[in-house]
């Protein structure tokens, strides 16, 4: 099996003074200062342009690409984002380049490729990237989208081996976990797992990221996190359905009872998911999993659960998107987990039920209705391991076995 190492050299930097992190001041680690990185962010919108924000202000040389020349001008003339957190002011180590791809040039001479697009996008991108690599010098891949190709039912990981080569997928990086971009720009305290087949790479990621105001967790089931990270946002949906119907009482303690009952069967219905299709069921209680399902399903500032919100209200589906003003990444990832909820058999109907109030048409509130007179069910239930299922035949295509899941690679 080929393995595929970085050869570039990363740079101490002096420890850092202390940070002001909200309204505790947080000092940078002491013992062992974080590498200084050259790091590409691939994506301007608001995930992006958050991480973008925190690793210039980690003394990281940060270049930010978007596809819009008019952004690339505004962005280095202002340091401001025009679209997204248009109040904060970015630090000047971050420079905007585009509108065209990364150049061979350019990826030579970063040590981080930060990809921050959506996920309908991403085997476009990484198939017009792909000529640009270096085998000798790769830099370190890391991914922060959440959600599953429509047409293929891919995860990123997949899209990665089918248009970057397994030797690339296998040590590339995912992290996820409850982090709103308007939170960790203001350096509110954030946790969030890092996970890839090979620990080594995990590692090196969270080193990049790793201060005291944003904590990393490594973990070895990158499919596990990336399941996670793409469910939570369609079960964000249906906790906003839930609070937009309002059933004759918006008091905060009702909200809250209908959201705990919504996480707490939307976590069980992601665990059999997950587990039928071949990740570790103790993934989904990391952060990537139960964490980030808590945030995303109980704050109004979630654009998930915003849609869902405004479903319950009564708006259209359209007119949602079009004013949204951002990606809601759960409604593409609704019709992707669909199909792979009836290709593996799995029972999950609360997912099932935003799948066809979003592309059926059919009625919120009756949704609502049909899945609280369900007749008595096992309350925890996990589906037996799947020797054939996608995880399998994505190591396979790796070039990997079920047991050499998590090894170094």
């Amino acid at each position: 099996m080929t393995s595929v190492h970085s050869t570039r050299t990363f740079h101490s930097t002096p420890t850092a003074p202390c940070r002001r992190v909200g309204s505790l001041s947080m000092p940078s680690p002491t013992c062992s200062p974080p590498p200084k990185s050259r790091i590409c962010v691939l994506g301007a919108g608001n995930f992006g342009s958050c991480l973008a924000d925190h690793l210039g202000d980690s003394d990281h040389d940060v270049l930010l690409w978007s596809r819009s020349e008019d952004f690339v001008k505004f962005f280095n003339e202002h340091h401001k984002n025009p679209e997204y957190l248009t109040d904060h002011e970015f630090p000047e180590c971050i420079t905007a380049v585009g509108p065209d791809l990364p150049s061979a040039e350019l990826i030579r001479s970063v040590d981080v490729l930060l990809f921050a697009i959506p996920t309908e996008a991403l085997r476009e991108t990484l198939t017009k990237l792909r000529p640009r690599l270096d085998e000798k010098a790769l830099p370190l891949f890391i991914f922060v989208n959440k959600g599953i190709e429509i047409s293929t039912r891919a995860l990123t990981l997949e899209i990665l081996a089918d248009t970057c080569g397994a030797d690339i997928a296998r040590v590339s990086t995912f992290i996820s976990g409850p982090s709103f971009a308007k939170e960790i720009i203001r350096r509110q305290p954030t946790s969030v797992s890092v996970a890839s087949l090979s620990q080594e790479h995990a590692e090196r990621a969270s080193q990049v990221f790793h201060q005291p105001w944003f904590r990393c967790y490594t973990g070895v089931d990158p499919i596990g996190i990336e399941l996670a990270g793409a469910l939570k946002n369609v079960y964000a949906i249906a906790a906003g359905m839930a609070d937009g119907l309002g059933f004759e009482n918006n008091t905060r303690a009702t909200r809250l009872m209908r959201s705990t009952v919504l996480i707490t069967r939307g976590l069980g219905e992601m665990t059999r998911i997950g587990t039928a299709y071949g990740a570790s069921p103790l993934t989904f209680l990391s952060l990537a999993g139960v964490g980030d399902l808590f945030l995303t399903c109980s704050s109004p500032t979630s654009r998930n659960y915003t849609v869902g919100y405004r479903l319950g209200k009564g708006e259209q589906l359209d007119e949602i998107i079009r004013t949204l003003g951002s990606v809601a990444e759960g409604v593409t990832t609704a019709k992707g987990l669909k199909q792979i909820i009836d290709d593996l058999g799995v029972n999950a109907r609360i997912a099932t039920a935003v799948y066809e109030v979003l592309y059926e048409g059919k009625n919120v509130k009756e949704q609502a209705e049909t899945l609280m007179n369900f007749p008595v069910m096992t309350e925890l239930e996990l589906p037996e391991k799947n020797p054939n299922g996608p995880a399998r035949k994505l190591m396979q295509k790796l070039g990997l076995g079920e047991d050499d899941a998590g090894k170094r690679a």
